[in-house]
């Protein structure tokens, strides 16, 4: 069968206790969180600090803190990306200077954050590939076709590297009304230049469906409470874990089987 990487995303930048009580929060909860997940299926933990008011964050003393508790608790070797999600608090600048500091194994970026205009592009050129020459895998998160292009441009025009380099669908919004439907891949599949692995990830209780069609195509899948709470059956889920367990049962059925660690940081690096 052939490998998928399953990354969890147990809380984002936006929810709280309000919205689920199990979204994990503290460093200890999304360490407890990620082994959970581990055992479920997942080989990447999408990560996603909180300062201590419960704000996102991207200070590094926060990201050591809790990858310091996930090594402990999920494993040495899974695969921890960290974001680098502005959520309207933070530029370029600082998101750059976060990862700068921090010098993770891999993290993951909005292009249209990071690269909002043409003036943005020499700084980023310089941040990718000071990353990329430390072997870092970026993920750069793509949020319609225009996205697309705009990435396949970057790249041809050296802006972006093409060493670690892989790509993040995402369908639908927090918006209401603008939840994930499978079709949605769709366009995101006929813009794509296909050379990178690319990864999905989908808004409201069709996640699962949309995770199932990803690996039916190649593609690789994200899953958790930063998008979406709900089981298919449109029950709340206890935790991100059963929404990765939820993910995995399907893919003896496409072929697939989770991917191990090594295997995960392998099929991530074109």
């Amino acid at each position: 069968m052939t490998p998928i990487v399953i990354a969890a995303a147990p809380n984002g930048a936006r929810r709280g206790k309000a919205d689920h009580p199990a979204l994990p929060l503290t460093a200890d909860e999304i360490a407890r969180e990620a082994a959970r997940c581990r055992e479920a299926g997942a080989t990447m933990l999408h990560l996603h600090v909180r300062d201590a008011d419960g704000r996102h964050s991207l200070d590094p003393d926060a990201y050591r803190a809790a990858i310091t508790a996930v090594r402990r608790e999920a494993g040495a070797d899974l695969l921890i990306q960290p974001t680098t999600e502005a959520v309207g608090l933070y530029a370029p600048e600082a998101q750059m200077a976060a990862m700068d500091e921090l010098r993770p194994e891999a993290f993951s970026v909005a292009l249209r954050e990071l690269v909002p205009g043409a003036a943005a592009e020499a700084d980023a050129a310089r941040f990718y590939a000071a990353h990329a020459a430390a072997g870092v895998l970026v993920q750069h998160i793509l949020y319609d076709t225009a996205d697309v292009a705009r990435f396949e441009t970057l790249v041809r025009r050296g802006v972006i590297p093409d060493t670690g380099c892989s790509v993040l669908f995402v369908l639908g919004r927090y918006t209401a009304g603008q939840t994930s439907d499978p079709r949605d891949l769709l366009p995101f599949l006929a813009a794509y230049g296909g050379r990178f692995p690319w990864m999905l990830c989908a808004f409201g209780a069709r996640e699962g469906a949309c995770a199932a069609t990803a690996a039916a195509l190649g593609g690789h899948v994200r899953v958790g409470f930063e998008n979406n709470l709900w089981l298919a059956d449109g029950t709340t889920a206890p935790d991100t874990a059963a929404l990765v367990a939820q993910a995995a049962a399907v893919l003896p059925l496409l072929g697939r089987t989770p991917a191990d660690p090594a295997a995960a940081r392998a099929l991530l690096r074109p």
